[in-house]
This record gives structure tokens, C-alpha cells and sequence, in this order.
């Protein structure tokens, strides 16, 4: 049976790009740090999946938490992972990396 009190809501790249741009959103980039070194989210703060703890995820500071990723997969498991641990985190960039380049949105080398 599933679990419908945990939801993850899709953010087109625009809308996360729009957001972080003017305050609204913090991201949080759970790939790991040989992915992040290619090419990192220009403003996100990395917490690799592999070692996830939501208690570590910093203050927004009155902005919300987006998840992201290489390509919206791990996003969606670091959302749940902060929902289950009692944080009102329901948002990632869908499409990830893959989604954020193609919509033709900068990236920066090294994190």
C-alpha cells in the first residue's frame, strides 16, 4: 500500500533556475562529489546521496529546499528520506542535471 502523506512535487529547471535567482529556493545537490566536480549547480549546496543525513541539510532561511540531482531519481529518494525524518521537503528539479542543462541553464565547473 502506498504512502500518501510523502509527495514529491516536479520543479521545471526554469522554475528552479527563476527561484534560486530571486530567493525563493535553496538547492540541495545529492550527487556525489566526482559528479559535482564536472559540472555543479551554479548556488547549490551538496550533500551526496551516499552519505545522506537531513539533519544536515542547512537553514533555509525562509526559502524552500529543491532536490537535485544527475537526472531526478536520487532527488526524489533525498526528499522522501527528509520527509520521513520530519521535514516539509517536497520539491525537486525534475529532470535533474540532464533536465537543467538541456533547457540550456549555465552550470560551473567544480563545486
Amino acid at each position: 500500500m502506498a504512502d500518501d502523506t510523502h509527495r514529491v512535487h516536479d520543479l521545471a529547471p526554469q522554475d528552479v533556475a527563476a527561484g534560486i535567482a530571486d530567493g525563493r529556493y535553496l538547492l540541495v545537490d545529492v550527487r556525489e562529489p566526482n559528479e559535482v566536480a564536472v559540472e555543479a549547480y551554479p548556488d547549490g549546496v551538496v550533500l551526496p546521496l551516499s552519505g545522506f543525513d537531513p539533519s544536515e541539510i542547512p537553514d533555509p532561511a525562509g526559502r524552500e529546499i529543491v532536490f537535485a540531482c544527475r537526472s531526478g531519481k536520487r532527488s526524489v529518494t533525498a526528499s522522501l528520506a527528509a520527509q520521513e525524518a520530519g521535514f516539509p521537503y517536497d520539491k525537486h528539479l525534475a529532470g535533474g542535471m540532464l533536465g537543467w542543462k538541456a533547457a540550456g541553464l549555465p552550470g560551473k565547473v567544480g563545486s
